[in-house]
């Protein structure tokens, strides 16, 4: 066998594997969501039926509604933010020169590393110590500071791929570095600013252990965390309702990852190429 008919057969193997480990447990989980007995590999019936849906979103005491606006308050709000400092701080990385901006960058993705679990005690005690335990900033906070490594990577890769000359020419013409970035560098920028507020929605919609330990009620509490602890009688897990609510759930990231996968891609691809 040739090298490369062995090179086609390795990576279709490859693909339909990760095609598969991606898709099995998202049928998995609509094929649960739409049945009304859980137990239809053992008994041999399935009765397709919307109850599911229709239960999460009518019963008050599951605050599906709660958690999910939560949700994407939460992490709208963190997104904007975030790329707001990601932005500016990148700028600055990018045009200004000041010593060990190198270590700078270096250093802030490090701390990123740090595992959830290693912090979110210290966390905790200080949220409760300010009384914002259950409340938007006490989520709103972590994930600014979580997420703005990544996106101030992202954004530096990104502006290192656009032409120095462009905000030197407005600043001859006597814009300030403020007006250079915003009405000159930032439209420029513009693909890579909206993959970066993309990417940190969906980092700050699917975290959970700040979630989890930072809130209390569906006065704060996010889907991720919601949907993990929903009960039926008597304490059972009622799994329709679980796997309807991660489907519903699941659905903002999911179009956004279908209609601006294009943004993303060249986001996160552009400054690597002309870096």
């Amino acid at each position: 066998m040739s090298e490369e008919k062995t090179k086609k057969i390795l990576i279709s193997a490859s693909s339909v594997f990760i095609l598969l480990f991606s898709l099995v447990p998202l049928l998995w989980m609509l094929a649960v969501s739409f049945s009304g007995n859980i137990d239809f590999l053992r008994s041999g019936r399935y009765l397709i039926t919307l109850s599911n849906y229709h239960d999460i979103v009518r019963l008050r005491n599951l605050h599906f509604t709660d958690y999910m606006r939560n949700s994407m308050i939460i992490a709208t709000l963190t997104s904007l933010i975030v790329v707001a400092i990601g932005l500016f701080a990148a700028y600055a990385v990018t045009r200004m020169n000041f010593p060990r901006k190198e270590l700078f960058v270096m250093g802030v993705l490090a701390v990123s590393m740090f595992p959830q679990i290693s912090i979110v005690g210290y966390l905790f005690k200080l949220m409760s110590s300010i009384g914002l335990i259950n409340t938007y900033p006490a989520l709103i906070i972590p994930y600014v500071a979580w997420t703005t490594p990544v996106v101030l990577w992202l954004l530096t890769s990104y502006l290192t791929g656009i032409p120095r000359e462009l905000d030197e020419a407005a600043l001859v013409d006597g814009a300030s570095r403020g007006k250079a970035l915003l009405r000159v560098i930032f439209p420029v920028a513009a693909p890579g600013v909206f993959s970066a507020i993309l990417i940190a929605f969906i980092l700050s919609y699917n975290e959970f252990m700040f979630a989890l330990m930072l809130t209390n009620d569906f006065r704060a509490r996010t889907i991720p965390v919601g949907i993990a602890l929903f009960q039926g009688l008597h304490g059972e897990i009622p799994w329709g309702y679980v796997m309807a609510g991660a489907a519903l759930a699941s659905l903002p990231v999911i179009l956004i990852a279908l209609f601006f996968q294009r943004y993303i891609t060249e986001g996160l691809t552009r400054g690597a190429v002309k870096g």
